[in-house]
């Protein structure tokens, strides 16, 4: 496991450039940008960056919008296999995306028939093309609150639509804040293969909040508070040998208004702490 960073989780805009030199400086091992972004550079151009400052991509986001109109999905899907392709030249073949965890028009059982044959092509693409897709699953109550019908906002129903995709390739976007506001423990991940999680999202959650209550951006820097406990989190991906990236996404009003280096260095210390309370150091 390494820890990455994703400037855009922080609130952070920054170059890609910007973005090699922060991660570097502050004792990252990896960095998250855009596919798109080493597409237009040149994947080779790209990996040398990385690779002189010491540093690993992270996943890449989904280039196909799953809640699109078919024919854009069908254009998107189409362009699949070329991202794929500069994926596996880069050294990362984990792409991810989020699911919704509600719907207003879809019984869940007509949702998950929906969603197993939208992911299914992509999911097929991306195994032609030697990659994985992490699904990210939603926990927070307030997110469903107000909807009509429920849809897949745990770590097992996750599993369980990946497995009815059945392609052997898909699994989990695992972030610790929805993995907590959806009532996970450790030994549930104690339980998992390290193929069943494609990469992993890292941050805490504020104090004296009921977990029913907690609002999904309204979150704390990793290791901030201790809400979560991201010590055992850590130690069982660890345990499960997860080789992946863990990328902090906080969501911090600390964050905001706060110049680069500044806002990447509160985020890094915390986080820093609780991976060497977790033994990774």
């Amino acid at each position: 496991m390494y820890r990455c960073l994703n400037t855009g989780a922080l609130g952070i805009n920054a170059s890609f450039a910007e973005g090699v030199e922060l991660a570097r400086a502050h004792g990252f091992g990896g960095l998250e940008f855009g596919l798109h972004t080493a597409m237009e550079m040149g994947a080779a151009k790209s990996k040398q960056a990385l690779a002189a400052a010491g540093l690993r991509p992270g996943s890449w986001g989904l280039p196909v919008s799953l809640f699109a109109e078919e024919a854009e999905y069908r254009q998107a899907l189409a362009r699949l296999p070329e991202a794929a392709a500069v994926a596996r030249e880069l050294g990362s073949t984990r792409f991810a995306t989020f699911l919704m965890s509600f719907s207003d028009d879809l019984p869940f059982a007509e949702n998950f028939t929906r969603h197993v044959d939208r992911i299914r092509p992509v999911a097929e693409k991306l195994a032609a093309g030697g990659c994985s897709l992490g699904l990210e699953f939603l926990g927070p109550l307030t997110i469903r609150a107000g909807h009509r019908h429920n849809f897949v906002y745990t770590m097992d129903g996750m599993l369980a639509l990946a497995a009815a995709i059945g392609t052997g390739n898909v699994g989990l976007l695992l972030d610790a804040w929805h993995w907590y506001t959806a009532g996970g423990h450790v030994t549930d991940l104690e339980k998992l293969a390290a193929s069943d999680v494609v990469t992993v999202h890292i941050n805490d959650a504020p104090q004296g909040i009921p977990i029913a209550e907690q609002v999904d951006n309204v979150r704390r820097l990793p290791g901030e508070t201790g809400v979560i406990d991201l010590v055992g989190f850590l130690k069982a991906l660890h345990k499960i040998g997860y080789d992946g990236p863990i990328v902090p996404e906080p969501f911090s009003a600390k964050l905001q208004g706060l110049p680069p280096a500044e806002a990447v260095r509160l985020t890094a210390e915390p986080f820093a702490r609780v991976w060497r309370a977790a033994g990774l150091a």
